[in-house]
């Protein structure tokens, strides 16, 4: 793209010879200048004041008006214009004083060197382009200047304003940010208390769990937001069984048929599904998901084993096998606090996270001392040490039997597992006629039979 084209220049001079401004006007008119000439002073000024002039060339001796008083005059009306004096040699005297009243910008001895006077003509124009855009440049960068000042002169208190606002929104973000922390937590625990709404044995169950597993997250050394995802995930870790009909929810998980254990077992999926248009609660619907599984890889619903596991399930895993313990929807007895801790540390490994296992067990040691047992099978139950102590004074041992050989009495040597992975009854648990049946019927149910280790005493 081509620059614009710049306008011509205009030049007038100023001579009573006629033949000196001819010889000016053919000179610079080929250098592409607008050319105006005057005969005289009087004259020159009326062109001045009708046409927009650049640069003025006069000759010194003109009569009437010398070349000194034009210039002056130029000078005081159109200081703009560019002045430069044709002179001769004897002229000195009239030249200084056309230098000091019109003020010129150079004089030029006659006759001239049409070279010298097209270059001085040239460097005269040039002289006053840079003079106008030095003015230029200076009134904006005063203009500026000023503007900075003003600028400066109200910036602490523009900052000071902006600072104010910017802490009143803050301010006011994180009350909402509050408000809505607390709402949320309000709707999560609505949803944990929908399950519990229906009542048996599941009331309370939520709460107790979120609060074992809160503190076995900051115990395990969980960051903020992972415990806040544990906390969230055992309120609503149960959200899942809502659909399921009460008879269900009611029993235990080993008594029920192969098809009620499908339906149940879908539970945790359910749960992470319901969750998953919160966005604020996926962390926490991965942990529902895999709550069920087992470090041995035989739980449920993607059979993970190990590290695989998040932390957060393996710390759920726990804090809620512990309470179902106690509410006799785990196994086909309820158990105290003592032994359901005892069935934890049992499937230490197996079922469950060593070192989740571990810090449990910190936390539980000063709960558990003096605490009554309650649950069916409480009077019955031993602990672990006092089952050693009994063996050690008595001679016994495990002789395995189908379940057609138990009898009314009987008390297991052994853990009894399911086929599937899940336990039936604990080591030390006595049988009777009702769980005997029970039995029975799970073999029926999954087309195998059970081995039952049982203890039997050794008559010396």
């Amino acid at each position: 793209m081509s620059e614009p084209e710049q306008p011509k220049l205009t030049l007038l001079f100023v001579d009573d010879e006629a033949s000196i401004l001819s010889s000016l006007r053919r000179l610079f008119r080929q250098h592409g200048y607008n050319i105006l000439t005057a005969e005289s002073g009087a004259q020159g000024l009326e062109v001045l004041e009708k046409e927009t002039v650049d640069l003025v060339v006069s000759d010194m001796r003109m009569p009437e008006m010398d070349g000194a008083k034009f210039l002056e005059e130029v000078r005081l009306r159109w200081p703009h214009v560019v002045r430069i004096l044709l002179t001769g040699y004897a002229d000195v005297t009239s030249t200084i004083a056309a230098i000091n009243r019109g003020e010129i910008y150079r004089y030029i001895a006659k006759p001239w060197d049409d070279n010298d006077i097209v270059l001085t003509v040239r460097e005269a124009l040039e002289h006053k382009r840079l003079e106008s855009e030095n003015l230029r440049l200076l009134a904006l960068t005063q203009r500026q200047n000023e503007e900075l000042k003003e600028l400066n002169a109200s910036l602490e208190q523009k900052v000071a304003e902006r600072t104010a606002e910017l802490r009143q929104t803050l301010a006011s973000l994180d009350q909402a940010h509050k408000e809505l922390k607390k709402g949320f937590m309000a709707t999560v625990r609505i949803f944990s208390g929908l399950i519990e709404l229906r009542g048996g044995k599941l009331a309370g169950h939520s709460r107790r769990v979120a609060e074992h597993a809160r503190d076995l997250a900051r115990a395990l050394g969980l960051d903020e937001a992972e415990q806040q995802d544990v906390f969230l995930a055992a309120l609503l870790h149960d959200i899942g069984k809502i659909s399921l009909p009460d008879a269900l929810l009611e029993r235990p998980f080993t008594a029920l048929s192969p098809q009620e254990k499908v339906d149940f077992m879908r539970h945790p999926v359910r749960g992470q599904q319901v969750l998953m248009g919160v966005e604020q609660l996926m962390g926490a619907g991965r942990l529902i998901r895999h709550h069920h599984e087992s470090m041995d890889g035989s739980g449920y619903p993607d059979r993970l084993a190990g590290l695989a596991i998040p932390m957060g399930a393996r710390i759920l895993a726990v804090a809620n096998d512990y309470d179902a313990l106690q509410m006799g929807t785990l196994i086909l007895q309820a158990l105290g606090p003592s032994q359901a801790l005892e069935f934890i540390v049992r499937n230490r490994g197996h079922r469950y996270d060593p070192r989740v296992v571990d810090a449990f067990k910190d936390i539980l040691r000063e709960d558990i001392s003096g605490m009554p047992e309650r649950g069916a099978g409480a009077s019955v139950l031993r602990s672990a040490a006092e089952e050693d102590s009994l063996i050690a004074r008595r001679r016994f041992r495990s002789v395995p039997m189908t379940s057609d050989r138990l009898k009314e009495g009987m008390v297991l040597s052994r853990d009894l597992m399911h086929h599937e992975g899940y336990l039936l009854l604990s080591q030390g648990h006595r049988l009777d006629e009702s769980l005997i049946k029970q039995l029975k019927e799970i073999e029926v149910i999954g087309e195998r039979p059970l081995t039952v280790h049982i203890r039997i005493e050794e008559r010396s």
